[in-house]
């Protein structure tokens, strides 16, 4: 019995813990491109405040949410050898750390795909995926903004998928840290990559602010997170936005 309640706690803390964690690292990197957009793009957020007041509250609770699962299995694997999460470099050839990084983000990037076009179906639009669209413009703090529904299709996919795909912790640290980067800047309202990078071979395959963009413009286009080919195999590839590719062109 004591040892029930021993592990029912330690899993608990663990929850506590990862939602702490889930919660700074969305405060600190939004804060520091919000800050970013404050000093290169003055003004840009003006009249904004309340939005942003709201985009935090979502993103908080969404916090909570993903930070429960991750808690659980994060416990799992330190205190019970779950997951295929390993830490000896020699377990797997170097050469299987880049193509490990690339499996979960193309995963991750496939579910992302499907499950946003699910959510732009009207009656579930209606009921979560609303919440995220309402930031006109999106900003920095909006990256986390969703209905408690929207964030449970998400917060899941990375613990289970540490069960099925081999990867060393510093490359799950790198995942870790590129949906979170990705996720602030390309909803920060300005394009911050040069447009020669945005319309080179490898920028072009990317998503950056100037195609997410074109997702809040027009709704239906653009639905991917990382990379664009589901949204080119699809024929849901619109493109850049107009205002941010000539914005990308000049410097602020």
């Amino acid at each position: 019995m004591r040892h029930n309640a021993t592990m029912g706690s330690a899993i608990i803390l663990s929850a506590i813990a990862m939602t702490v964690i889930v919660a700074v690292r969305y405060m600190l990197t939004s804060g520091i491109f919000a800050w970013a957009t404050a000093r290169l793009r003055p003004g840009h957020y003006a009249g904004l405040d309340a939005q942003i007041r709201t985009e935090i509250t979502w993103s908080l609770l969404s916090a909570a949410i993903y930070g429960i699962p991750a808690g659980i299995v994060a416990w799992g694997w330190d205190s019970l050898g779950w997951t295929k999460i390993y830490t000896d470099w020699s377990q797997y050839p170097l050469w299987y750390l880049p193509l490990s990084l690339f499996a979960f983000l193309f995963a991750h990037d496939t579910w992302f795909y499907w499950t946003h076009r699910w959510m732009h179906q009207p009656r579930i639009f209606r009921a979560a995926h609303a919440v995220h669209h309402a930031s006109r413009p999106p900003t920095a703090w909006a990256a986390m903004s969703f209905h408690p529904l929207e964030a449970l299709t998400g917060a899941f996919f990375i613990p289970v998928l540490v069960f099925l795909i081999p990867i060393h912790v510093s490359m799950l640290g790198a995942v870790l840290a590129i949906m979170t980067v990705m996720g602030v800047t390309n909803h920060m309202g300005w394009e911050m990559f040069p447009r020669a990078f945005v319309h080179s071979q490898f920028g072009n395959w990317l998503i950056s602010a100037s195609h997410h963009q074109r997702h809040h413009e027009q709704y239906l286009c653009n639905y991917g997170l990382y990379f664009r080919f589901w949204d080119r195999l699809c024929g849901t590839d619109r493109g850049l936005s107009d205002a941010f590719d000539a914005q990308a062109a000049s410097p602020p």
